[in-house]
């Protein structure tokens, strides 16, 4: 499953994040991951989840992103949760690749006995990100949410 946090800078993605990862880490049978781009999180998020920063491990671009959440899931089978802050600033603003990219992810996240959530943080506005994202995120029917969800 793959969902994504929708909102332009200093609309609180981050915060909603840090949300999910403790949530995460309450409701979860196996392990939780949360992935940065620098280390901001590590006093907000429950010390029982992973962190990650991207920028220890010179991940750029969607290929390498996608090579490192390969990575990180090969490592742990007993991941269920990997949540993602600063997507674009991870992988870059070309938005047909973060379509492609997320495509990617959403295979990933069912090519294992157990399905892996996968949250990202993207700051854009829904109609910044092309249609075709929409035809495996819809959005969550809360009214004043710009949280999506996969359809799965």
């Amino acid at each position: 499953m793959v969902s994504l946090i929708l909102g332009k800078k200093g609309s609180g993605k981050t915060k909603r994040l840090i949300e999910k990862v403790n949530d995460a880490i309450e409701n979860s049978n196996g392990n939780v991951v949360c992935v940065e781009k620098q280390p901001k999180l590590t006093y907000d998020v429950n010390y029982r989840a992973r962190l990650i920063d991207t920028d220890h491990y010179k991940v750029s671009g969607y290929e390498a992103f996608y090579g490192f959440l390969c990575g990180i899931c090969a490592g742990d089978h007993d991941i269920t949760d990997v949540l993602i802050d600063a997507t674009l600033r991870i992988g870059g603003r070309d938005y047909d690749e973060l379509c492609t990219f997320l495509k990617r992810v959403d295979e990933l996240s069912k090519s294992h006995v157990e399905e892996k959530s996968f949250i990202f943080t993207v700051s854009a506005d829904e109609a910044e990100i092309p249609a075709e994202v929409f035809e495996f995120c819809k959005k969550n029917l809360r009214p004043s949410s710009h949280y999506f969800k996969n359809n799965s």
